[in-house]
């Protein structure tokens, strides 16, 4: 019996320290893997429009950061994990990311990474949608290429290129984030 109790108690201290917070109901894990680098969560948040609960976000970097400008600028790795709330089509969620650059790019910005928007758009068409408790994830590696993710599988191919990390990261922590409370929580931690 006291073996039985000391393993239900290490069971309960394991899955209690995999998740670092919760957001509506959604664990949220404390660090993630990424390419022989473990990252540390920055921070969490809920993103809703009209309303509606539409994903939790996760952002997790090397060390803590409560600076935008400082994220954009590193080059290491950095996840941003969105997990839904509920179904998103294809057309939604690129029309939400062609959105969000728009609003935080110039139009000569926009246009030197139109190659890099369109393959992202095609991996999301790919993805065909997604549906409530996905995990969408952006992974930006560090020899400068993005990688999307669904459920922890990769989609599509890498998609090289710097200047588009940093623009599709100022979609969440770019001068118009696409939810400014989301932005504060994705660097509060």
């Amino acid at each position: 019996m006291k073996h039985f109790l000391a393993g239900s108690l290490l069971i309960c201290a394991v899955a209690t320290t995999a998740h670092a917070a919760t957001v509506d109901g959604i664990g949220v894990a404390d660090s993630v893997p990424l390419g022989g680098t473990m990252l540390v969560l920055n921070g969490a948040g809920r993103r809703t429009k009209y309303f509606f609960n539409v994903y939790v976000a996760a952002l997790y970097l090397r060390a803590h950061s409560h600076r935008a400008a400082d994220v954009l600028a590193d080059p290491g790795p950095k996840r941003l994990s969105m997990t839904l709330m509920r179904h998103l089509s294809a057309g939604q969620l690129i029309d939400a990311l062609r959105e969000g650059l728009a609003h935080n790019s110039t139009p000569a910005e926009l246009e030197r990474v139109r190659a890099q928007i369109d393959a992202l758009a095609a991996t999301m068409a790919a993805i065909g949608g997604a549906g409530t408790g996905d995990v969408l994830t952006i992974d930006f590696l560090p020899d400068g290429s993005t990688q999307v993710g669904r459920n922890g599988r990769p989609q599509g191919g890498p998609i090289a290129g710097r200047d588009f990390q940093r623009a599709l990261l100022r979609v969440w922590l770019g001068p118009h984030p696409v939810q400014a409370d989301l932005k504060d929580e994705l660097l509060s931690r």
